[in-house]
């Protein structure tokens, strides 16, 4: 390590940008904030990612194609019913 670092032409913000993606600040109920919480920690996923995922899937512009994996899995939940 130096004993002195030259800080003159820093900038503050994140260490590894985001393409594509902008920091928000939203307000989001309580209760919806927690299920989506739980739902990502048993999943082993990011709660915000999960978040982000039920937002396409609402406007319609899911990035995720149908594969046979989720055709098989959600013709296996239907005929459940």
């Amino acid at each position: 390590m130096k004993k002195e670092y030259d800080f003159s032409k820093a900038k503050r913000g994140a260490v590894v940008p985001q393409k594509g993606k902008t920091r928000i600040n939203i307000y989001i109920d309580n209760d919806v904030l927690e299920e989506f919480r739980k739902r990502a920690d048993r999943a082993v996923r990011g709660y915000q990612t999960m978040m982000n995922e039920a937002l396409r899937q609402y406007l319609g512009k899911s990035s995720y194609p149908l594969d046979e994996d989720t055709l098989r899995r959600v013709l296996r939940e239907e005929l459940k019913t």
